[in-house]
């Protein structure tokens, strides 16, 4: 039970904290004692009828506490106890209504004043509560490289008094692209990982940008992109199991949802857009049709690499090209990228090596890849394509 409210609750608890406090650091160990209480008290006394209202009450208690007892934040200690004196402290209110300020969150963290990565980092461990090595996995990095990007971040945070509010309208488009590939990053860790309650989080997160920046193409371009994408999910995993595009069950898929996202990337379209995430948008709804046009896909991302540079994209492209001119010319491609920490790009490579027959070289990428996935369905579908392949005498899955 704790462990299902942290993961749905976990950005709104330390959204509230952070807006009390104005620290984030303080907030996320006030929120992280007050879980530790709940794992305690919970199991023996019940769990409460508002079990949000009573972490974030507690959080803010126990931040209180905790501030009266350190002399050296004096200032901060006198600034709180003027807000408790205006509300006075009553007994805690377990159907008391916290308001919701995510969005707030999300837009402290994408401040201009910090670089793009420390801005996405910083809000996927705030607003999603993933762990700093999930972040360095998904940025590449070493876990030591992420950990003092993200210490750094929240500290300029603090020392430049970063407001922590929505920015009026005429600061929202300087804020756009982090907050997009923020948004992005959360829906794909959540795709990626079978982890519903991510995904859930991005797609509101996304309603509420282009509730909030109507005439940003990008917005509904990067909705409709998570919404084609997410249709998928009851195909996309059968008893636990990841089960590739071709393979689904296309009965499955939310035709409501899939609706919605070709209404959003007509949206988008006719904003004038042409950045990234509308190219994906069409990129994804491409992918619903069969046959695919695999064709029109290769064109698409190689718009895509022109714009973003990225090795990822380049990936991509290789992958279509694969299907049109065969999987040598794909492989080719991907032997000219250096992606060596990325799990996709070792099991893209070893899905082109084994249609080539090159059956040595495939399980070394597939155990490479293995090597770097995490435990589920993503990593049972590697070890399941292994042993389909059968082990070499004397060898181990890596070949």
């Amino acid at each position: 039970m704790l462990e299902q409210v942290f993961r749905d609750e976990w950005a709104r608890v330390l959204a509230s904290l952070v807006g009390f406090l104005g620290d984030i650091e303080l907030a996320e160990d006030a929120a992280q004692e007050a879980f530790a209480i709940a794992a305690e008290r919970w199991p023996r006394a019940g769990v409460p009828t508002n079990p949000t209202a009573w972490l974030i009450a507690t959080g803010r208690n126990r931040a209180v506490d905790r501030i009266r007892r350190e002399r050296t934040l004096a200032i901060k200690t006198e600034q709180l106890e003027r807000q408790l004196r205006d509300q006075p402290e009553e007994p805690m209110d377990e159907t008391a209504i916290f308001p919701d300020e995510r969005l707030e969150l999300i837009f402290t963290c994408c401040h201009p004043a910090l670089a793009i990565d420390a801005q996405v980092g910083l809000t996927l461990r705030t607003l999603c509560g993933l762990s700093t090595e999930e972040i360095a996995r998904a940025f590449l990095v070493p876990f030591e490289t992420m950990s003092k990007r993200l210490t750094r971040a929240k500290h300029k945070i603090r020392d430049a008094g970063v407001p922590f509010a929505v920015p009026p309208d005429h600061l929202l488009p300087e804020r756009l692209d982090a907050v997009l590939a923020v948004v992005y990053l959360i829906f794909n860790e959540g795709w990626g990982g079978g982890r519903v309650d991510l995904s859930a989080e991005a797609l509101r997160l996304g309603r509420s940008l282009v509730e909030l920046m109507p005439d940003e193409a990008e917005a509904h371009a990067l909705l409709a992109l998570m919404l084609i994408n997410h249709a998928r999910t009851a195909a996309r995993f059968q008893a636990s199991e990841l089960v590739l595009l071709d393979d689904q069950d296309r009965s499955l898929w939310d035709q409501r949802q899939i609706g919605e996202g070709r209404r959003l990337l007509e949206r988008a379209l006719s904003l004038h857009g042409g950045g990234p995430y509308l190219i994906q948008a069409a990129i994804a709804d491409l992918h619903l049709s069969e046959p695919r046009d695999w064709e029109e896909i290769a064109l698409l991302y190689e718009r895509l690499e022109r714009i973003t540079s990225s090795p990822v994209v380049t990936m991509n492209r290789a992958i279509a090209v694969a299907e049109l001119e065969g999987p040598e010319a794909g492989l080719a491609l991907l032997d000219r990228l250096e992606l060596a920490h990325y799990r996709y790009f070792h099991s893209t490579r070893a899905d082109l090596l084994r249609r080539l027959g090159r059956t040595r070289e495939a399980r070394a990428a597939y155990g490479r890849a293995l090597e770097l996935t995490q435990p589920g369905p993503e990593q049972r579908f590697l070890e399941g394509r292994l042993a389909d392949m059968g082990a070499e005498p004397g060898s181990g899955p890596g070949g």
